[in-house]
């Protein structure tokens, strides 16, 4: 799939589910929040049908997404499934951690491309405070759990942590980056994006050069950080990655806002209801569910070209950078 702007979209996030068992700040309130009927949430039946589709179309990697996918029952069954039918696709699973010790076993079995772990805080009560009550520690207990079976040569643990001011900022960027050496795991910061207007504000977000800035600082991990421009593979996420001389740790930065990547963006998402939606910043989707659910392929391949003309050459550029919608990340699989 090409879209008007030439980029080649072969990167999907699929969301499964827009439930979850945490409310994270950066995502949804803390309460009023209504879930979708599971009557239209997409099978797993029809998800499969589209991962074959999407294959067709030259999709070289799909992260699965939520919501929490790990809390949809047959989730790791879907998986199982998924990774032994399309050996050739690079599969991926992002999650909040909580239920890692639990599925860890068959996760590192199954031989996923990367598995990609939310964790913004190593505080306990901060933690409780940015999720409105999760406890960390179960988190910690995943991460160990699967980072002592999983076989890194195969799958690629990633924590993502998101920065708001006064909440995660003053220590987080220096403790997240020793724990993530210590522990082998790549980390990733990302800016907090204006998705929603009742939950972002101008004054709790932290731009990337900031946290350039605080890594040069480091005083445990000493060395210069320098951007490594070497491009991954072409379905590589957003995210730049700098490496520190002395070490060699690698730590990426997502930054959504303050330098955006939408020139090279070669992702579409699909809601767990069946929309495609071409740009995280933009509202503009095609619905493919009644489609999936005939199991016509045709109109399910003419669905995502037609998403795909939709693509803006900028999202960011759309909302100017400003907080004015009212989108939640759980709802679209962000």
């Amino acid at each position: 799939m090409i879209d008007f702007f030439g980029r080649e979209l072969n990167y999907v996030r699929i969301s499964v589910t827009d439930r979850c068992n945490y409310r994270c700040r950066y995502c949804m309130p803390g309460q009023g929040v209504e879930w979708i009927p599971h009557d239209r949430i997409l099978t797993y039946e029809e998800i499969f049908f589209l991962v074959g589709v999407l294959c067709e179309l030259g999709v070289k990697k799909i992260r699965f997404t939520g919501g929490e996918p790990l809390i949809r029952r047959g989730m790791i069954q879907f998986l199982e499934k998924a990774t032994a039918s399309f050996p050739a696709l690079k599969i991926a699973l992002t999650t909040n951690g909580s239920m890692l010790a639990r599925d860890s076993t068959p996760l590192a079995r199954m031989g996923l491309t990367s598995v990609n772990i939310s964790l913004d805080t190593l505080d306990a009560e901060k933690f409780s405070s940015m999720t409105r009550g999760a406890l960390l520690q179960p988190v910690l207990d995943g991460i160990d759990a699967l980072t002592s079976l999983v076989s890194r040569d195969k799958t690629e643990i990633k924590i993502n942590a998101v920065l708001m001011r006064d909440l995660n900022d003053d220590d987080m960027i220096e403790q997240l980056t020793d724990y993530a050496f210590q522990k082998g795991i790549l980390l990733r910061f990302i800016e907090f994006m204006p998705l929603n207007s009742n939950l972002w504000s101008k004054e709790m977000f932290v731009p990337f050069s900031e946290v350039l800035a605080r890594l040069a600082q480091l005083s445990g991990n000493s060395g210069q950080w320098t951007e490594d421009e070497t491009k991954e593979n072409s379905s590589s996420g957003p995210a730049r990655y700098y490496v520190n001389a002395t070490t060699g740790q690698r730590i990426g930065v997502i930054s959504a806002v303050s330098r955006h990547f939408c020139g090279s963006c070669n992702r579409l998402r699909v809601t767990s209801i069946g929309d495609v939606r071409p740009c995280l910043f933009n509202s503009a989707h095609v619905s493919i569910a009644e489609a999936l659910k005939t199991r016509d392929e045709k109109k399910v391949r003419e669905l995502l070209h037609e998403a795909a003309g939709m693509k803006p050459e900028s999202g960011v550029a759309c909302n100017k950078a400003v907080c004015c919608g009212d989108t939640r990340m759980h709802t679209i699989g962000g």
